[in-house]
């Protein structure tokens, strides 16, 4: 079965999430790879303008501007896993 939104298909539950909501999920969490400090730098603050755009359109009453912005915030708020796992152990699988 495929699922479509807005006539793109989506090819897994992230790219189904980004298409439906509008929200670009590696923006707001980080990227799964490696980032620079410059290029985490850039992301950060376009996802800190967008997010303060979708909060701005959320108080002047879109609804579902105002849903992206919690959505979003919240996706700050994360790590990804595998991102994790990797700053927490050496490559000899000891604690770092």
């Amino acid at each position: 079965m495929r699922t479509f939104v807005a006539g793109q298909e989506a090819y897994g539950e992230a790219e189904f999430a980004e298409l439906a909501l509008g929200i670009d999920i590696d923006l707001f969490r980080g990227p799964l790879h490696e980032e620079t400090d410059i290029e985490r730098a850039a992301r950060e603050d376009a996802a800190r303008d967008i997010l303060a755009d979708l909060v701005a359109m959320g108080a002047d009453g879109d609804e579902v501007a105002g849903w992206d912005a919690l959505y979003a915030d919240a996706l700050t708020h994360t790590v990804p896993f595998l991102r994790a796992a990797r700053g927490q152990y050496s490559g000899a699988g000891e604690a770092a």
